[in-house]
């Protein structure tokens, strides 16, 4: 960072505070400009209003077991993050955005002429208006929804609520009417098989003639009693292999896919499977967050993705060994059905053999037919549960509150822009301040100048409003002046008159106006002086001392008036004055080289100082002619406005006419431009606190020099 006072490689706290003391003016400028841009986009840019919506979720009951009762579900952490994904899914967004008609909303508020289509909408939906939050560990769910329209977002809000709601409902009861279903389905076939049995009974019982005979009556013996236990167990094994068949098929039936969903405590109690899906769900988690934030080919993510892959295909191995285990257990039972089958035949088959063959058919058949109403009779107690608890209610999500259209808009948000834009501005204005101050090349202190150019710093002028001093009374004013006299004095041979010409490397620096004043003081101090205004081709002098330009210098040069013609006397004390002359496109050529000479050798003589005011020294050749002939040269450097390569190409070219070069001058130093200057300008106020006087403010920004003098010199100054 480059400052007024350190070089660029090495800056402070206070030169950093320096530099945006000095650019102030700037940098105010642009937070100014960000903040009403800002303001005026904030205005004009549309009006979005917020309509929320809040539901309760909570994780839906597992699928009806049919002979286990139901337990309680854990929580799930993962749960809610699932929702997010289907509140936002198009099974939820398509049905909305049929029944309100959005398609054609949006697209008569983008001036389309035909209806978007349901995906074109969908998008829209979500990428512009929906958005589903969440408090952490809370089971509330916000739907906020952003419209241009009140009264749409609060329809748009609730209508995702319904049908999410109706949708949450629909899964919760989907696996209970799914088991109902195949209860019924058993049961029909039951009921069927109970009636063929007692047909068959009734017919033994005509064939065999004992139609007087009770079904209900049994033997003692313990043939008999044997039978009938086998009997009892064979129902039992039959009941529980038909549960184990219709987990296996109903398991068997959902796709793999969707098995996941299924993992839970109640519909597969299995702690590595749910472990496995805990771990999946972790890792599926962990790649959505990586591919935010790093490419494709990142080491990272790929080795995310290929955790999470092998997990699922472990996740997998482990449900396909569940099916097989479903499928293992219900062969079991289905063998041990089959062989006590097997033994009750056989069994029957000895007791036919007795001595109660003829009714021991009858007996068979009749004992058949008491298995399957027993069958039948805990089918259609099973069905009678499970309709009762399909009734219950289910409280699987419960919508909070009912949106409503909101009266004020909540983008944009004036104080949130307003925020940005001054924090922008400010950093803005600072980086700009900084960025002109590092590439900024001009001499910025007396250390750099004096270190550049070898020469010694005469004077220090600072930045006046009223660069001639007109309305200021203050001795201040005056005191820069003063010590550039006595520097000047200093750096001169003493007791010998000087020729000096004050040159600059550039217009508009304040050359004239530093010298006008700066001779009317030597005249004032006591010395015989004669200021010469050499600056033939946009004079000044004459102006700033309100004389008349002609007779002048060009004349007596060419020839057409003598110096007591063209010298104008004692226009202030001490001070004599020779004005540029009325000829027309007359140059200071080499030609009056020779002339120039005599004339300053007569005016050796009379005077203690010739003075000459000087065009710009780089691009006129007037004053390289007008150095070339006089005793020193003192170079003026306006603060800040010409860079280092243009004044040390000026100094170069006064040294090769080797002229000496007496030391510079400094001008239009603006206040508060660093320690540096403050040793010069704070000095000079204290002269005006010592008079007693109240000092003249100095704290406007320093301007060009050439802006200040175009007020009084509007020809002298905007020359090239």
């Amino acid at each position: 960072m480059a400052t007024p006072h350190a070089p660029k490689d090495s800056a402070s706290l206070a030169d950093f505070i320096s530099v945006l003391r000095l650019r102030r003016a700037l940098m105010a400028l642009i937070l100014s400009l960000v903040v009403i841009t800002t303001l005026v986009v904030t205005a004009f840019l549309p009006k979005w209003y917020l309509a929320t919506t809040k539901v309760r979720v909570e994780k839906p009951e597992g699928e009806i077991k049919l002979f286990q009762a139901q337990s309680a579900n854990s929580y799930d952490p993962y749960f809610l993050q699932d929702q997010f994904k289907i509140m936002q899914a198009e099974k939820i967004l398509y049905p909305v955005i049929q029944h309100l008609g959005l398609g054609a909303r949006f697209a008569a508020a983008r001036g389309a002429t035909t209806p978007f289509t349901d995906a074109i909408a969908y998008q829209i939906l979500v990428r512009d208006m929906l958005r589903i939050e969440s408090q952490r560990s809370s089971s509330l769910i916000e739907i906020n929804v952003y419209a241009q329209d009140a009264q749409l977002a609060a329809d748009i809000a609730n209508e995702i609520a319904r049908v999410y709601s109706s949708d949450r409902i629909d899964l919760a009861t989907s696996e209970q009417r799914e088991g109902l279903a195949h209860l019924r389905k058993e049961l029909d076939a039951q009921a069927l098989a109970v009636k063929n049995q007692r047909d068959a009974v009734e017919k033994l019982r005509k064939d065999l003639n004992i139609s007087g005979v009770d079904l209900n009556a049994r033997y003692s013996d313990m043939e008999i009693e044997t039978l009938r236990q086998m009997q009892n167990s064979l129902i039992a094994l039959s009941v529980d292999a038909i549960g184990r068949k219709t987990r296996w098929e109903r398991f068997k039936s959902i796709a793999p896919a969707d098995r996941m969903s299924l993992v839970n405590s109640e519909l597969i109690p299995d702690s590595n499977i749910q472990n496995l899906l805990q771990a999946y769900l972790i890792a599926d988690q962990k790649v959505t967050q990586l591919k935010a934030r790093l490419g494709e080919a990142h080491p990272d993510l790929i080795s995310a993705v290929e955790n999470k892959a092998k997990i699922k295909e472990q996740l997998d191995g482990q449900l396909r060994g569940y099916e097989s285990s479903l499928e293992i257990a219900w062969k079991e039972a289905e063998s041990r059905v089959t062989e006590l089958k097997s033994q009750l035949a056989q069994a029957k088959v000895d007791q036919i053999l007795s001595a109660r063959d003829r009714m021991r058919p009858f007996e068979e058949a009749a004992g058949k037919l008491e298995e399957e109403q027993r069958l039948f009779t805990t089918l259609n107690l099973t069905l009678r549960q499970r309709e009762i608890d399909f009734q219950v209610p289910k409280k699987t999500i419960e919508i909070l509150n009912t949106a409503e259209p909101a009266k004020f808009a909540s983008r944009p948000s004036w104080a949130l822009n307003l925020t940005f834009a001054m924090l922008f501005g400010v950093v803005l204005a600072v980086g700009v301040a900084l960025l002109l101050e590092y590439f900024d090349t001009s001499f910025r202190t007396v250390s750099d100048v004096e270190t550049r150019l070898k020469l010694p710093v005469l004077g220090v002028i600072p930045f006046q409003r009223d660069p001639l001093g007109a309305h200021s009374d203050d001795p201040a004013d005056t005191e820069p002046f003063r010590v550039l006299h006595t520097n000047l004095n200093l750096a001169l041979k003493s007791g010998q008159p000087h020729t000096l010409v004050l040159f600059s490397a550039g217009p508009g620096e304040g050359k004239s106006t530093t010298l006008h004043r700066l001779a009317g003081l030597i005249g004032a101090a006591g010395e015989r002086v004669i200021l010469i205004d050499s600056d033939l081709r946009r004079p000044t002098q004459h102006r700033l001392a309100q004389r008349p330009k002609e007779p002048g210098l060009s004349d007596l040069l060419l020839g057409k008036k003598t110096l007591e013609e063209v010298t104008q006397k004692d226009i202030s004390p001490g001070l004599d004055f020779i004005p540029s002359g009325g000829q027309p496109g007359f140059t200071l050529s080499l030609l009056y080289g020779n002339r120039l000479r005599e004339l300053i050798a007569t005016l050796r003589g009379r005077y203690d100082k010739i003075v000459f005011d000087s065009p710009p020294i780089i691009g006129v050749s007037d004053a390289s002619v007008l150095a070339s002939a006089v005793d020193g040269a003192v170079l003026l450097i306006q603060h800040r406005r010409n860079p280092q390569s243009m004044v040390l190409r000026a100094q170069q070219i006064v040294e090769s006419l080797k002229t000496p070069l007496v030391g510079v001058v400094l001008n239009q130093v603006p206040p508060n431009s660093g320690e540096d200057y403050g040793y010069y300008t704070n000095n000079y106020a204290y002269y005006s606190d010592r008079s007693g006087e109240k000092p003249r403010s100095r704290s406007a920004p320093a301007a060009p020099v050439a802006d200040k003098l175009v007020l009084r010199e509007p020809d002298r100054e905007k020359d090239s």
